[in-house]
């Protein structure tokens, strides 16, 4: 009677593990679009970080941290302070000896003498700035239309005179000038295309976007302009002529994306954590984590890494999850068939064995 009903049992488990596993094979065929993961909501982000941070954000962990940030050469105040905030926000008690060099090196590097260094340097090249120092001394001129129309005039005049041309900071400046007409592309705001696009050039000016970006930004400028045109421009009118909206697309989703990491925190924490963007997903999944975050997302950023700071980002999917519990449902019922076959010929071995 038992073996029937676990022979039963172990049919059924198999019958309707086959039956899940061709609904979803079904389901995925019809939608090609279904990926086995998928992002996380803002509030699964935010769950997902905090366990992750229970795990990581030990007091050791963070003294090596900001003993790692206080020993490069120009450092991160963005990310010292951010560390910091997590013992804080854990009420974690850092070395003594450790919170007197943050507060000597903070000293060094914020006396006024040394800030007005900063700011000469940095107003004369942008790529010898820091991130505070970018904000502080350069932002609040490639934060408007100012810098906007100085990149789109200069491209326009080496492109008609030969010189070489700095597709992408003309790209960003025709980004950031045409953010109105270019909402549709993004479904984006004008605010968060304009905001994005700024912060973009000041990281393109200090060389903290990535090859990647750069390639994949330099692309759509060069299909998405019409480069002939660019000269003759003369007013924001003119604009909707040289641009060729599909084309540019990509460039306008990821300053969207740049502009939604500022807009969650601020131009500063975007500058910085644009550093850890390879590709328009990535930027996508630190954009989201951001407006989870808001102020917190640095210090998450620092203390997880970067890897698992973006999978904590992303879950398995539905299809996926049903995919697994049928296969596994399926071995399940196989093994248990293998098994109660296996004790089957065992009981007639050792019957055969007394009888003999």
């Amino acid at each position: 009677m038992l073996r029937r009903l676990a022979r039963g049992a172990l049919t059924a488990l198999l019958a309707l593990s086959c039956l899940g596993l061709v609904l979803t094979g079904v389901q995925i065929v019809r939608d090609p679009l279904l990926r086995p993961v998928i992002e996380r909501g803002k509030d699964e982000i935010a769950a997902a970080m905090d366990r992750a941070m229970r795990r990581e954000a030990t007091p050791e962990h963070l003294s090596a941290k900001l003993r790692q940030l206080l020993a490069e050469q120009s450092r991160n105040w963005i990310a010292i302070d951010a560390v910091q905030d997590v013992a804080t926000e854990r009420q974690l008690t850092l070395p003594a000896d450790l919170t007197q060099e943050i507060a000597a090196a903070r000293d060094q590097d914020e006396g006024l003498i040394a800030e007005t260094h900063a700011c000469l340097r940095c107003a004369w090249d942008i790529a010898t700035c820091s991130v505070s120092d970018a904000l502080i001394c350069k932002a609040p001129l490639m934060l408007t239309p100012i810098d906007d129309i100085r990149g789109l005039a200069k491209g326009g005049a080496d492109y008609m005179t030969g010189q070489e041309v700095d597709q992408l900071d003309v790209g960003l400046s025709v980004v950031g000038l045409g953010a109105t007409g270019l909402i549709l592309a993004t479904g984006g705001s004008s605010a968060t295309i304009k905001l994005g696009s700024g912060v973009a050039k000041l990281a393109r000016g200090m060389k903290l976007l990535s090859p990647g970006v750069v390639a994949m930004g330099t692309r759509a400028v060069t299909r998405g302009l019409d480069w002939g045109a660019l000269a003759t421009v003369r007013s924001m009118d003119d604009l909707p002529r040289v641009i060729r909206s599909a084309e540019i697309r990509p460039l306008v989703t990821l300053t969207t994306d740049f502009g939604r990491v500022a807009g969650a925190t601020d131009a500063t924490t975007a500058l910085h954590l644009l550093r850890y963007v390879d590709d328009a997903p990535e930027a996508r999944r630190i954009a989201n984590a951001a407006e989870a975050l808001g102020p917190k997302t640095v210090g998450r950023m620092e203390v997880l890494g970067k890897g698992q700071f973006l999978r904590a980002t992303l879950r398995l999917s539905n299809a996926t999850l049903q995919l697994a519990a049928a296969v596994a449902g399926i071995v399940l019922a196989l093994a248990g068939f293998a098994g109660h076959l296996g004790q089957t010929f065992a009981m007639r071995h050792l019957r055969r064995l007394a009888r003999g």
